[in-house]
């Protein structure tokens, strides 16, 4: 026992932590502590063409897609267990080969592999992991995919508008402020309830498609549960809207609703540089017919097709185009 000052007994131990401090982490506790600090983040392959296409690289060390997706979803599980948070992005090999030419790197390496994944983490589209199996994870991941390409490929097309020549207000801008409020006027009329809004346009690059899930509450703002749910799609869904409505190219907005356990859907078609609604019959047959093959589809039970809300339209009062347009 050692005595202190004011004639305390205490063990050798405690006068040596009271000195020093708190004990010190060993060297392989501190790298764990660390490491569960550190996020990660983990590319995948998805399909098997994609997985065909990197079988090129002597340096890719797999040949089984399936075995390839149960050591993917092994790993995950391990960074899980070890409590590091950990995001899962889409591993596209032509987009893998863009980069390493533009980077003017091998791709045949392990490094160059994680230099992707890095930039993918930066700026790819990425799901958070959250213990959910493989064959569920992957649709998750196209989703995310295919919602980036739209967003960027939209983002391009506002970007590519310029100034308007008799204004110079920037019309990619205007355009996304008009969605914003097209989005409001959608939500205001539809009311509370959750709401699930799909916009689709014909792109000079193809097809852009945008998905936003929106919830509204009761007695709630629509800008409000707009802003609420932005990173459940509404951005790009406005972004894919305003290149719509700016470049006036054929598309529409299908919204269905499920509301004190009924469902409801309605839709708008872009006309104009803005929303038109569709009439019943109208939304019944967009909803019932298989955009791929143009083939009748059964109607759902349960499911009522409504008309779409009439849409003012900014600086109208009304619905029509805007008097003196001049974008």
């Amino acid at each position: 026992m050692a005595r202190t000052r004011n004639g305390d007994h205490r063990s050798g131990r405690d006068v040596r932590q009271r000195r020093t401090g708190p004990r010190r982490l060993r060297p392989a506790t501190a790298r764990r502590a660390l490491r569960r600090e550190a996020p990660s983040t983990v590319a995948v392959v998805a399909d098997p063409a994609g997985f065909a296409a990197m079988r090129r690289y002597t340096t890719f060390a797999f040949d089984d897609h399936r075995a390839y997706l149960r050591q993917t979803e092994g790993l995950l599980r391990s960074l899980t267990a070890q409590g590091v948070h950990t995001r899962v992005g889409l591993f596209d090999p032509d987009d893998y080969e863009h980069f390493c030419a533009q980077e003017r790197i091998d791709p045949d390496t392990p490094d160059s592999r994680t230099r992707y994944v890095a930039e993918i983490a930066a700026t790819g589209a990425t799901v958070r992991y959250r213990g959910q199996p493989i064959d569920r994870l992957l649709p998750l991941l196209l989703d995310g995919w295919e919602c980036q390409d739209a967003w960027e490929r939209a983002t391009d097309a506002l970007t590519g508008l310029g100034p308007c020549a008799d204004c110079g207000e920037d019309l990619g801008r205007a355009a996304f402020d008009e969605a914003t409020k097209a989005l409001d006027r959608i939500l205001a009329a539809a009311g509370p309830g959750t709401h699930h809004l799909v916009c689709s346009i014909s792109g000079e690059t193809g097809p852009l498609v945008a998905v936003a899930h929106l919830e509204r509450p009761p007695h709630d703002a629509p800008s409000a549960a707009r802003a609420a749910t932005e990173e459940d799609g509404g951005l790009v869904f406005r972004t894919v809207l305003a290149a719509g409505l700016a470049t006036r190219a054929p598309g529409g907005v299908v919204m269905r609703t499920a509301r004190d356990g009924r469902e409801e859907v309605r839709g708008w078609s872009l006309s104009g540089g803005w929303l038109r609604p569709l009439t019943e019959a109208e939304v019944f047959s967009a909803y019932c017919t298989d955009a791929r093959t143009g083939e009748p589809v059964p109607p759902e039970p349960g499911l009522t097709y409504s008309a779409g809300f009439p849409l003012p339209r900014p600086g109208t009062g009304g619905t029509g185009e805007r008097d003196g347009e001049g974008h």
